[in-house]
């Protein structure tokens, strides 16, 4: 079915002028990431990378651009040739956090970029180390208003500190933002009880939780992740409209043709439905989640209006 595809499928490439018909893919694939190697978008891009390069019969190489919150990857792949050889590995925080925090931006997510697909998503958990005298997030908020000195949160980027400042909405709370460089870094302040709680990807905290050196409170994805099926949801916890939901997924510039979307889509969802795949993203705490184009567009746009709302209300600029 495969070889069909890649043989029916043809993009139209303007050279001088002139229009030359070339089968896709005929060259390398880029995949830009915006962060160092080693993280969790570097990890998904590889694992992807490794099966789409061999179901495509073509290198597909994972080049990491880090700098600025992704801004360094985002605006090299706005800028790059619309032909389905350059393509971003796209998180929310380029996506949807950073036009919320910055007043300019050398990229445009709803204009500059053609949604491919999601690859996964991976819920936070709120944690405080296991020494803090709380146990539920209902006693965390109540600790907190009692030592308001105390009373603080521990963030390595903007993602984590706007869900931070949505839990301070919900629960008409007052945590005091406390930056770090990395999430890890950030973990290990709250394991050592210099920072009282944190909201942190799964990543970071699933050591230290299985060491407990940690305790989790909630996590924020509708249901209980399979990997902690024992954490309340934020809903059960008592804290209603706090569901959070970070993803990675795949963007095109924009102008990139329709047939090689879609073809990149349907290639990459089945290569997300493989048992090797869905253990390897496993391994890392992220659910893959494959979606169309169309889905995944609904979503960017979705997120950026609700991240813009958090930002105002909690009056985080960024230059």
């Amino acid at each position: 079915m495969l070889n069909r595809l890649l043989l029916a499928l043809c993009a139209v490439l303007a050279f001088g002028g002139s229009a030359v018909a070339q089968p896709y893919p005929s060259k390398p694939i880029r995949l830009v990431v915006g962060y160092s190697p080693g993280g969790g978008n570097d990890l998904i891009a590889r694992i992807v990378a490794a099966r789409l390069q061999s179901k495509l019969n073509q290198s597909v190489i994972v080049d990491n651009k880090p700098g600025a919150q992704s801004i360094v990857a985002a605006e090299l792949v706005a800028k790059a040739a619309p032909d389905g050889y350059t393509l971003l590995v796209a998180p929310s925080g380029p996506m949807t956090i950073n036009p919320a925090v910055y007043a300019k931006l050398p990229y445009d997510p709803l204009k500059d970029f053609v949604p491919v697909t999601m690859l996964a998503e991976f819920p936070l958990l709120l944690v405080v180390g296991a020494d803090q005298p709380v146990k539920t997030v209902k006693e965390l908020v109540e600790h907190a208003r009692a030592n308001p000195t105390l009373a603080n949160y521990a963030s390595s980027a903007t993602p984590f500190q706007l869900a931070s400042e949505l839990f301070n909405a919900r629960t008409e709370s007052k945590f005091q933002h406390i930056p770090y460089k990395g999430s890890g870094d950030a973990v290990q302040a709250v394991v050592a009880g210099q920072v009282l709680m944190a909201l942190a990807d799964s990543g970071p905290v699933a050591g230290p939780l299985k060491g407990g050196k940690l305790r989790a409170l909630a996590v924020t994805t509708a249901h209980r992740p399979p990997d902690f099926p024992d954490i309340p949801t934020m809903a059960e916890a008592g804290v209603p409209d706090m569901e959070i939901a970070l993803w990675t997924g795949i963007v095109a510039p924009a102008g990139t043709p329709a047939e090689i979307v879609t073809f990149l889509q349907d290639v990459i969802a089945d290569i997300l439905e493989e048992p090797g795949v869905r253990n390897a993203l496993d391994a890392i705490s992220v659910d893959a989640q494959a979606m169309s184009s169309k889905d995944f567009a609904e979503v960017i746009a979705r997120d950026t209006a609700r991240w813009k709302q958090v930002a105002k209300t909690a009056n985080i600029k960024l230059d």
